[in-house]
């Protein structure tokens, strides 16, 4: 039975993945004649990666019809070179007669994809949880998104922006933006590398993306207190794993009610074995700080412009090094001095505020890998951020980077932890799972329990079971990278996930050395399909300069 499950979805989901489509990588690069290349490799050349992690966004929710912006009169104008890739976004019948615009169970909400301008910036917030975005795969079809996970804004709000009247309904998941509203990013992928397979490791929200992003692992979590629903059972008599969003265990900043810390390594500690510098940099984290408004300590807040809304800075289960008793700074100490962030000797054990980045970065100390977490209100996350917000924070963040002597030998990778519940029409499924929470295929059922394994588990009847709860890959997400060393105005088809991420770093930094433990860095795709190292020069040198209030291009080309 359960190999007839496996081989039945497999089949599936072969086909609709088959079916969502595929692109061309591209690259403006000249390549020299082959007598003078020298192949180097990204240890050799890359001595910086900085992670920018955003929030809660799928692919098609903002690069739907890249490269093609509608450019209506008073709003930034996008124009693409010629020659632009175009990706897998949406095109065809998936604008024109998608199926959850034919699914009847969507009912009122049924719709195709709509476009949001730059005055519906401030959305509601989708179901973004482990079965429910599950659910809106719905085997395979990807057409039950309005009824799994969608969310409606008020019908005020959608009558004040002039937005579709859908937009009152559960079909707002079906909304996108273009380059008219998110104009920092698609000018991003005008210069360097976007990748449009690229998934969340597994199903969920942002904590399972957070821990995925550092250790590719969300198996051996430990309950703490008060967080039954979070976690699910692996498939052994005691042990769990990670499936939605509980603070971490012992930060002075987390609710006393519900909390968790996990188990094993993370890519931290293979770096601090490796004495390499690096640092996760979350806005709010520095509690001596008093905000404009007056909020100090964990309520540090700072109000949107754009939602009207107030959210705290500092949000602790977006934090992922704070679960591991090996790289958390739980108390929030400060760091020794400028020159001492990142090292090993700092007494904030690699824990930071953003403002600590940039400190860092004018004192001339770049960490060879640091991870950045906007302030709650730029963090994208629909409900509180947006995308207008969220630029400011990248742009302002790639410039400075771009502007310092690190430039050249420096990778900046643009990911998110979850895809919010918003809409995209790809699938990969690469591990199966039986759960409680499951539901791809049927309640309980992700895929064949065998499905896949990466981290083996005592069997059952002889069959080897891996651990449950990992259902994935999850919904496809943007990846960015923007180097020197980027293809220039490219679209890579590379499948990858979170943990490629992860992969990336250990690649660069510690000889490629593996988590274990049933991480899937050992199975993620490689990031390299996105730079250009066949030659000892770095092909795309320009410096390129947005505005961060606009994202269009001020400098470089």
């Amino acid at each position: 039975m359960r190999k007839y499950i496996a081989l039945s979805l497999s089949a599936a989901l072969v086909l609709s993945g088959c079916s969502s489509g595929t692109s061309t990588t591209t690259t403006t690069t000249t390549t020299p004649p082959a007598a003078t290349l020298t192949p180097v490799t990204s240890s050799q050349v890359i001595k910086h990666v900085v992670v920018i992690f955003g929030e809660n966004i799928s692919f098609d929710h903002y690069f739907a019809t890249y490269p093609t912006a509608t450019n209506p009169a008073g709003e930034n104008a996008f124009t693409a070179a010629s020659g632009t890739p175009t990706p897998a976004g949406l095109s065809g019948t998936l604008l024109t007669a998608n199926p959850n615009s034919t699914q009847t169970a969507n009912g009122a909400a049924a719709t195709n994809p709509f476009r949001l301008d730059v005055s519906q910036a401030a959305t509601a917030d989708q179901d973004h949880n482990y079965g429910p975005e599950q659910a809106a795969f719905n085997n395979g079809a990807m057409d039950k998104f309005p009824l799994s996970v969608g969310t409606p804004d008020s019908a005020a709000l959608a009558k004040a922006t002039g937005a579709s009247a859908i937009a009152a309904t559960n079909g707002l998941t079906m909304g996108y933006y273009d380059g008219n509203t998110v104009t920092g990013l698609w000018n991003y992928a005008q210069h360097y590398a976007l990748n449009d397979h690229s998934f969340s490791t597994t199903f969920g929200p942002s904590t399972p993306g957070a821990i995925n992003l550092v250790s590719g692992q969300t198996n051996g979590v430990i309950n703490d207190i008060g967080s039954a629903a979070d976690v699910v059972s692996d498939g052994t008599a005691t042990g769990l794993t990670l499936v939605s969003d509980s603070d971490p265990t012992g930060d002075v900043c987390s609710s006393a009610s519900a909390s968790v810390h996990m188990t094993g390594r993370n890519v931290g500690d293979l770096l601090s074995a490796a004495n390499v510098s690096w640092g996760f940099f979350e806005g709010g984290f520095d509690l001596t700080v008093t905000n404009a408004d007056g909020s100090t300590g964990c309520g540090r807040t700072t109000t949107s412009a754009v939602t009207t809304t107030k959210k705290a800075d500092y949000i602790p289960h977006h934090e992922p090094f704070q679960y591991y008793a090996s790289t958390a700074n739980l108390t929030h100490v400060r760091p020794t001095s400028a020159a001492a962030i990142g090292t090993n000797a700092d007494a904030a054990n690699h824990q930071y505020d953003t403002h600590d980045f940039t400190d860092a970065l004018a004192a001339g100390n770049l960490p060879a890998v640091s991870f950045l977490k906007a302030p709650g209100f730029q963090d994208a996350h629909a409900g509180y951020s947006d995308p207008i917000d969220e630029q400011a924070f990248v742009v302002t963040m790639v410039n400075a980077i771009e502007k310092s002597s690190f430039w050249p030998n420096t990778a900046i990778i643009l990911a998110y932890d979850d895809s919010d519940g918003w809409y995209d029409h790809m699938i990969n499924i690469v591990n199966g799972s039986q759960s409680a929470q499951d539901a791809l295929v049927s309640a309980g059922v992700c895929s064949s329990a065998t499905a896949s394994s990466t981290t083996a588990l005592p069997g059952v009847d002889g069959v080897v079971l891996h651990a449950q709860g990992r259902c994935g890959y999850g919904t496809r997400m943007p990846l960015m990278v923007l180097s020197p060393w980027a293809k220039k105005n490219s679209v890579d088809s590379t499948v990858t996930d979170q943990s490629s991420i992860t992969r990336f770093i250990e690649d660069t930094f510690v000889s490629s050395q593996r988590l274990g433990g049933g991480s899937f860095d050992s199975i993620a795709g490689p990031l390299t399909g996105m730079f250009d190292f066949t030659n000892n020069v770095a092909p795309n040198p320009n410096v390129v300069v947005l505005d961060p209030k606009t994202g269009l291009v001020t400098s470089g080309n």
